[in-house]
Protein backbone atom coordinates (compact mmCIF):
# COMPACT_ATOMS: atom_id res chain seq x y z
CA UNK A 1 0.00 0.00 0.00
CA UNK A 2 1.21 3.31 -1.24
CA UNK A 3 1.28 6.02 1.69
CA UNK A 4 -0.57 9.35 1.12
CA UNK A 5 -1.15 8.14 -2.56
CA UNK A 6 -3.77 10.99 -2.76
CA UNK A 7 -0.55 13.95 -2.12
CA UNK A 8 1.36 11.85 -5.24
CA UNK A 9 -1.49 11.57 -7.36
CA UNK A 10 -2.17 14.91 -7.28
CA UNK A 11 1.56 16.01 -7.57
CA UNK A 12 1.52 13.81 -10.72
CA UNK A 13 -1.59 15.61 -12.50
CA UNK A 14 -0.42 19.12 -11.48
CA UNK A 15 2.53 18.50 -13.31
CA UNK A 16 1.35 17.39 -16.15
CA UNK A 17 -1.13 19.61 -16.23
CA UNK A 18 -4.35 17.38 -16.50
CA UNK A 19 -7.71 17.51 -14.62
CA UNK A 20 -8.96 14.29 -13.68
CA UNK A 21 -12.77 13.35 -13.36
CA UNK A 22 -13.77 9.86 -11.94
CA UNK A 23 -16.86 7.69 -12.16
CA UNK A 24 -17.65 5.66 -9.01
CA UNK A 25 -19.98 2.55 -8.09
CA UNK A 26 -19.02 0.59 -5.53
CA UNK A 27 -16.86 3.08 -3.72
CA UNK A 28 -19.80 5.10 -3.70
CA UNK A 29 -17.89 8.58 -4.03
CA UNK A 30 -14.66 7.20 -1.29
CA UNK A 31 -12.28 7.94 -4.27
CA UNK A 32 -13.63 11.69 -4.61
CA UNK A 33 -13.60 11.85 -0.82
CA UNK A 34 -9.92 11.20 -0.54
CA UNK A 35 -9.35 13.28 -3.64
CA UNK A 36 -10.71 16.27 -1.86
CA UNK A 37 -8.97 15.81 1.54
CA UNK A 38 -6.17 17.37 -0.54
CA UNK A 39 -6.11 21.26 -0.01
CA UNK A 40 -5.53 22.42 -3.90
CA UNK A 41 -6.86 19.72 -5.74
CA UNK A 42 -9.50 21.97 -7.01
CA UNK A 43 -6.50 22.52 -9.40
CA UNK A 44 -6.42 19.01 -10.93
CA UNK A 45 -9.79 17.21 -9.98
CA UNK A 46 -13.25 18.41 -12.01
CA UNK A 47 -15.50 16.04 -10.00
CA UNK A 48 -16.75 13.20 -9.79
CA UNK A 49 -20.52 10.56 -10.89
CA UNK A 50 -21.28 8.02 -8.54
CA UNK A 51 -23.67 6.35 -10.71
CA UNK A 52 -24.56 3.27 -8.54
CA UNK A 53 -27.33 2.07 -10.89
CA UNK A 54 -27.49 0.44 -14.03
CA UNK A 55 -30.00 3.26 -15.11
CA UNK A 56 -27.54 6.16 -13.86
CA UNK A 57 -24.24 4.50 -15.74
CA UNK A 58 -26.24 4.21 -18.80
CA UNK A 59 -27.71 7.82 -18.50
CA UNK A 60 -24.95 9.82 -16.98
CA UNK A 61 -21.65 7.84 -18.24
CA UNK A 62 -23.02 6.68 -21.72
CA UNK A 63 -22.42 2.89 -20.69
CA UNK A 64 -24.44 1.25 -23.29
CA UNK A 65 -27.49 -0.84 -22.18
CA UNK A 66 -26.02 -3.55 -24.01
CA UNK A 67 -22.91 -3.93 -22.23
CA UNK A 68 -24.89 -3.97 -19.27
CA UNK A 69 -26.60 -7.05 -20.22
CA UNK A 70 -23.85 -8.86 -21.46
CA UNK A 71 -21.44 -8.06 -18.86
CA UNK A 72 -22.73 -7.22 -15.78
CA UNK A 73 -21.90 -3.79 -13.79
CA UNK A 74 -18.68 -5.14 -12.84
CA UNK A 75 -16.86 -5.74 -16.14
CA UNK A 76 -13.89 -4.45 -17.50
CA UNK A 77 -16.42 -3.37 -20.58
CA UNK A 78 -18.29 -1.52 -18.28
CA UNK A 79 -15.49 0.34 -16.02
CA UNK A 80 -13.82 1.12 -19.98
CA UNK A 81 -17.26 2.58 -20.93
CA UNK A 82 -17.76 4.48 -17.53
CA UNK A 83 -13.65 5.70 -17.79
CA UNK A 84 -14.20 7.21 -21.54
CA UNK A 85 -18.16 8.25 -20.46
CA UNK A 86 -16.64 10.18 -16.98
CA UNK A 87 -13.98 11.99 -18.82
CA UNK A 88 -16.08 13.49 -21.43
CA UNK A 89 -18.92 14.27 -19.59
CA UNK A 90 -16.49 16.22 -17.66
CA UNK A 91 -14.00 17.49 -20.27
CA UNK A 92 -11.73 15.96 -18.08
CA UNK A 93 -7.91 14.48 -18.95
CA UNK A 94 -8.06 11.51 -17.71
CA UNK A 95 -10.83 9.66 -16.56
CA UNK A 96 -10.80 6.78 -13.90
CA UNK A 97 -13.38 4.44 -12.98
CA UNK A 98 -14.65 1.45 -10.37
CA UNK A 99 -17.37 -0.77 -10.35
CA UNK A 100 -17.05 -3.54 -7.72
CA UNK A 101 -19.16 -6.33 -5.21
CA UNK A 102 -18.60 -4.26 -2.05
CA UNK A 103 -20.67 -7.10 -0.48
CA UNK A 104 -21.64 -8.92 1.77
CA UNK A 105 -23.91 -10.06 -0.64
CA UNK A 106 -24.43 -9.97 -4.30
CA UNK A 107 -21.46 -12.62 -4.99
CA UNK A 108 -21.53 -14.93 -7.58
CA UNK A 109 -18.51 -17.71 -8.26
CA UNK A 110 -17.00 -15.76 -11.00
CA UNK A 111 -17.55 -12.35 -9.63
CA UNK A 112 -17.22 -13.09 -5.56
CA UNK A 113 -17.65 -10.57 -2.99
CA UNK A 114 -14.91 -7.65 -3.11
CA UNK A 115 -14.17 -8.40 -7.11
CA UNK A 116 -13.80 -5.14 -8.93
CA UNK A 117 -12.44 -3.41 -11.92
CA UNK A 118 -10.79 -0.68 -12.04
CA UNK A 119 -10.89 1.69 -15.59
CA UNK A 120 -8.98 4.60 -16.85
CA UNK A 121 -8.98 6.36 -20.06
CA UNK A 122 -7.35 8.94 -21.55
CA UNK A 123 -7.26 10.46 -25.27
CA UNK A 124 -4.82 7.57 -25.91
CA UNK A 125 -6.29 4.97 -25.10
CA UNK A 126 -7.81 2.88 -22.18
CA UNK A 127 -6.36 0.45 -19.60
CA UNK A 128 -8.24 -1.78 -16.89
CA UNK A 129 -7.29 -3.68 -13.50
CA UNK A 130 -9.14 -6.67 -12.14
CA UNK A 131 -8.95 -6.53 -8.35
CA UNK A 132 -10.46 -9.12 -5.46
CA UNK A 133 -10.51 -7.72 -2.42
CA UNK A 134 -10.82 -10.12 0.79
CA UNK A 135 -12.75 -7.76 3.23
CA UNK A 136 -15.90 -6.88 4.60
CA UNK A 137 -18.01 -4.24 3.08
CA UNK A 138 -15.98 -1.44 4.30
CA UNK A 139 -12.95 -3.04 4.01
CA UNK A 140 -13.25 -4.14 0.33
CA UNK A 141 -14.76 -0.31 -0.77
CA UNK A 142 -11.59 1.41 0.82
CA UNK A 143 -9.61 -0.86 -0.29
CA UNK A 144 -10.75 -0.74 -4.14
CA UNK A 145 -10.18 2.82 -3.72
CA UNK A 146 -6.74 2.97 -2.56
CA UNK A 147 -6.14 0.08 -5.41
CA UNK A 148 -8.00 2.45 -8.25
CA UNK A 149 -5.42 5.66 -6.67
CA UNK A 150 -2.74 3.57 -7.03
CA UNK A 151 -3.25 2.17 -10.67
CA UNK A 152 -4.32 6.11 -11.21
CA UNK A 153 -0.72 7.29 -9.77
CA UNK A 154 1.68 4.25 -11.04
CA UNK A 155 -0.04 4.93 -15.09
CA UNK A 156 1.16 8.71 -14.37
CA UNK A 157 4.32 7.49 -13.50
CA UNK A 158 5.16 5.49 -16.44
CA UNK A 159 2.51 5.57 -19.11
CA UNK A 160 1.54 9.06 -18.34
CA UNK A 161 4.51 11.05 -19.90
CA UNK A 162 3.99 13.22 -22.53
Amino acid sequence: MIENIENLVGDALRERGWRLAIAESCTGGLIGHRITNISGSSTYYLGSITAYAYRAKVRLLGVSWDTLEKFGAVSEETVSEMAKGVRHALAADIGLSVSGIAGPTGGTPDKPVGFAWIGLSTPKGIWTLQHNAGGNRIENKEEVAQIALEFLYEFLSSNGKD
